[in-house]
């Protein structure tokens, strides 16, 4: 195969194959590349300036991507050139993204697979060290990152993730318009939140945060009242919700230990049951639940309130929202229920945040999400040390899937 060839199959613009050879026992292709006699420019790579003296020439040999199934590399002529500002400095070539020995092509099919593949499944496909390929993946993330335009921070997501019994929790902040995570931090306290507004957002995007869905955790609320003053805070439905399944779960426990003999063995069991919500019941679940409400009326009384609290999310208005709350809190009288009237006497001191949803609706489902999205990456990668890292991750997996779901409604 002439030069000529190997040089359009190749593609790198603005160079040509002068040499090529192939080793079939080996299965490796090797090319020698130079710059075509019309591209004269010269860039320095330091300050990004055109420059003309050529100080020194060399030969630099990357990895690109494999042809069929030969393992291709490119061994490139370059210069170190001399830049008034930098002094001497080696050239800026667009192929080469990197002082790695390989492609940029090469880097972003890697960072292609990582997204879909954990790292050693993509390291043992090509050959290469889990660190490597960790390193170029990172890389694919940091020049995505950069050449992309942040979305403005209007309404925000403050929650935690349990990552085990040395590192505890996870601080993450999303934006609840685009639906990615904005910044990770460790642990959950106010000094945490506080790290994110002072170094990573100035006066005039704090001012811009309108709203803010966060759960019932003091610390977070401690510290959005001192550095976003105006912005609305939106307690989660989820985690409310999360505290009244808890409660009847209260009250589960302390039916079966107050019940004997086979009023007993009907109450055992039915933890996960009484935590689900009744339209994904199937036929078998519910009649299961309603033998157990047919023995146990408290048990009744406390999942019916639990259920029935779902729907104060429901109105738009807060004088409905606040008369339907009055009305469910009206039902505890005489009922006996400790654990409900313990959530009762919560939401009246969160009572501000709740209503504020109808002030200012904020999407909840998305805050959990993105929780989801972040628990997937961890399992996969079996953890992560560098949090930069596992954001550009979380981040990148947020945005292809956003854009998925806007070409799929547009098709």
């Amino acid at each position: 195969m002439s030069d000529s060839e190997w040089t359009k199959i190749l593609g790198w613009p603005g160079y040509r194959v002068y040499r090529s050879e192939i080793n079939e026992v080996a299965k490796t292709l090797r090319l020698w590349v130079r710059r075509k006699r019309g591209n004269r420019k010269l860039v320095c790579c330091g300050c990004g300036k055109r420059v003309h003296e050529i100080v020194e020439t060399y030969e630099r040999e990357v990895r690109d991507l494999p042809w069929s199934q030969y393992r291709a590399t490119v061994v490139i002529e370059l210069h170190r050139v001399r830049c008034p500002d930098c002094g001497i400095k080696r050239e800026k070539v667009e192929q080469l993204p990197s002082k790695a020995p390989f492609s940029k092509r090469f880097e972003e099919a890697i960072g292609e697979a990582c997204e879909s593949a954990p790292v050693r499944r993509v390291a043992r496909r090509l050959g290469l060290a889990a660190s490597t390929v960790r390193a170029i993946d990172l890389r694919y993330l940091m020049r995505w990152a950069a050449g992309r335009r942040k979305p403005a921070l209007r309404q925000m997501g403050v929650d935690e993730i349990h990552l085990g019994k040395k590192q505890k929790f996870l601080t993450v902040v999303s934006n609840l318009a685009t639906g990615e995570p904005l910044w990770f931090g460790r642990e959950r306290k106010k000094e945490t939140l506080d790290g994110f507004f002072r170094e990573q957002l100035s006066s005039f995007q704090r001012s811009a945060i309108q709203a803010a869905c966060v759960d019932m955790w003091e610390p977070f609320r401690q510290s959005l009242e001192q550095w976003v003053p105006g912005c609305r805070i939106v307690y989660d439905k989820f985690h409310i919700m999360q505290h009244a399944g808890a409660a009847v779960d209260e009250v589960r426990r302390a039916e079966f230990f107050r019940k004997g003999g086979a009023a007993r063995e009907v109450v055992k069991g039915k933890r996960w049951l009484l935590l689900s919500r009744w339209v994904h019941l199937n036929t078998d679940k519910k009649r299961q639940l309603n033998r157990l409400f047919a023995l146990n009326r408290r048990v009744m009384k406390a999942y019916l309130l639990k259920e029935s609290l779902d729907r104060l999310w429901s109105y738009r208005y807060e004088g409905a929202m606040l008369r339907y709350l009055q009305s469910w809190i009206d039902q505890l009288r005489w009922q006996r229920l400790k654990p409900m009237e313990k959530l009762a006497h919560m939401l009246l001191d969160h009572l501000e945040g709740i209503l504020n949803y109808c002030r200012i609706k904020v999407p909840f489902g998305v805050v959990e999400a993105v929780n989801g999205n972040i628990k997937a990456l961890l399992r996969r990668g079996r953890g992560y040390r560098d949090l930069n890292y596992l954001l550009l991750k979380a981040q990148r997996l947020a945005v292809t899937k956003t854009q998925f779901l806007v070409l799929q409604k547009a098709a």
